[in-house]
């Protein structure tokens, strides 16, 4: 793959239950390397927005792209995701001649791809890509805070946290809610909201927790 214009290809926002999908694509420069490059979520958020400063200025190119509420509501999420994957793709100012995209699935694309489970572990363009995408969809959800206060985006950025949910309950849905995601069983709304490695620990105690406030809103 030396030589080649590689793509990185990731997305944020496939477990919250509101707020749209949004991938980004990036074409690194090997001559102006950007160091520090992790997963997103292992970064905190000021050196996240640190590196996207770093990656844009660096990049040979990069682009983002996004699916909005109603098209996840249509399409369901897993297709809402690769839809905003392939916008981010045909932005791109500078055309990959392989993209490397992070997961078990390849969006449309119009270059050789390959999928990378957990490809935001491994390859520095994922990575990049993730970090660009994930500053992007977190200040939108902060910008929607102000819109809709009292629903606390700013600070769960759409995740179907338990002060989400319970001010879903008391206060309804807004415009950048998922009908459908919002209308899941408590029990997969929860499994959405938790990574693999903290299920085992975790599940129980939250749907506990969660059921409890859900009773007391409704008693």
């Amino acid at each position: 793959m030396m030589g080649l214009r590689i793509a990185g290809l990731d997305e944020v926002g496939r477990g919250p239950i509101a707020g749209p999908v949004v991938a980004a694509a990036v074409i690194l420069d090997r001559a102006r390397p950007v160091i520090g490059l992790k997963d997103s979520k292992a970064l905190s958020e000021a050196n996240r927005r640190r590196l996207d400063e770093r990656i844009k200025h660096s990049a040979t190119a990069w682009a983002i792209g996004r699916a909005e509420v109603d098209e996840i509501d249509t399409l369901n999420i897993l297709q809402a995701s690769l839809l905003a994957m392939t916008r981010a793709m045909d932005a791109l100012k500078v055309p990959p001649e392989l993209a490397l995209v992070d997961g078990n699935r390849l969006p449309k694309i119009s270059c050789v791809g390959r999928w990378i489970v957990k490809g935001d572990q491994v390859v520095g363009a994922i990575q990049a890509a993730s970090i660009i995408a994930k500053v992007a969809r977190d200040a939108e959800m902060v910008a929607l805070d102000g819109q809709f206060p009292g629903y606390g985006f700013a600070a769960h950025k759409g995740y179907p946290t338990l002060k989400h949910r319970a001010a879903l309950s008391a206060l309804g849905l807004t415009a950048a809610s998922s009908p459908n995601l919002c209308a899941l069983p408590i029990d997969a709304c929860v499994d959405r909201a938790l990574r693999a490695p903290q299920r085992a620990s975790m599940r129980q105690d939250i749907r506990g927790k969660t059921r409890t406030i859900q009773w007391k809103l409704n008693g």
